[in-house]
């Protein structure tokens, strides 16, 4: 997916209080761009993960060459089928969809919003008050005890601690690092977990440093 100029904007897209509702998350889902086709002329699925919705966008990590403006839609579990355009990229392998609905359409998105943050999200809650933001890059990779080296999704950093999404499930309290990062596992959430950092990181250091790749 290529990579828009650089934008200071877009460097740290932090999660601030907005009269839509807004979540972190990390849900699994599917989208569809209007120019991707298979060899038979049928509009071609990726896979993807969304990690932050509001009623008027949704961020999401998936591997798509594409652009800003590109007509999509996306079938995300808990939220069923979106549709609307790219509006940001954000790195290699995220982009934000600006999503198209009637007033009616996004009370009930914003219904659904708040559904799954009561009721799925209420155990990936590790108690951060720092702002967290989505990183430009959000793969990453674990290093566990052991030395060996896990591909990783970070969902929602802080200067004290993330959400990472990857094909492990470690015991609560297990120390390993993320990126540069030495931290511990504090809750499981569904689709990942939740980590803390060891030591508290400089808000203008941490994403370079829990995005190494």
């Amino acid at each position: 997916m290529p990579i828009s100029p650089p934008d200071p904007i877009l460097d740290l897209l932090v999660v601030e209080p907005r009269s839509d509702p807004r979540i972190v998350v990390s849900l699994p889902g599917q989208f569809w761009l209007g120019g991707k086709r298979d060899e038979r002329g049928v509009v071609r699925p990726f896979t993807c993960r969304a990690i932050n919705i509001s009623t008027d966008e949704v961020a999401l990590v998936g591997p798509a060459q594409t652009w800003v403006g590109d007509r999509m839609s996306a079938e995300i579990q808990h939220f069923g089928r979106l549709e609307g355009s790219i509006i940001r990229l954000l790195g290699e392998q995220a982009i934000v969809m600006g999503i198209e609905a009637t007033a009616s359409e996004r009370r009930n998105l914003a219904s659904k919003i708040a559904w799954v943050e009561k009721f799925t999200n209420h155990d990936a809650a590790d108690g951060r008050t720092d702002q967290r933001f989505i990183p430009r890059h959000p793969m990453s990779i674990l290093i566990l005890a052991d030395g060996s080296c896990i591909p990783c999704l970070v969902a929602d950093p802080s200067t004290t601690g993330a959400a990472v999404t990857a094909d492990i499930r470690p015991k609560i309290g297990a120390v390993l690092a993320l990126g540069r990062i030495v931290a511990r596992v504090i809750r499981h959430h569904d689709g990942g977990f939740a980590l803390r950092f060891i030591e508290n990181q400089d808000r203008r250091k941490v994403e370079a440093l829990v995005t190494r790749r």
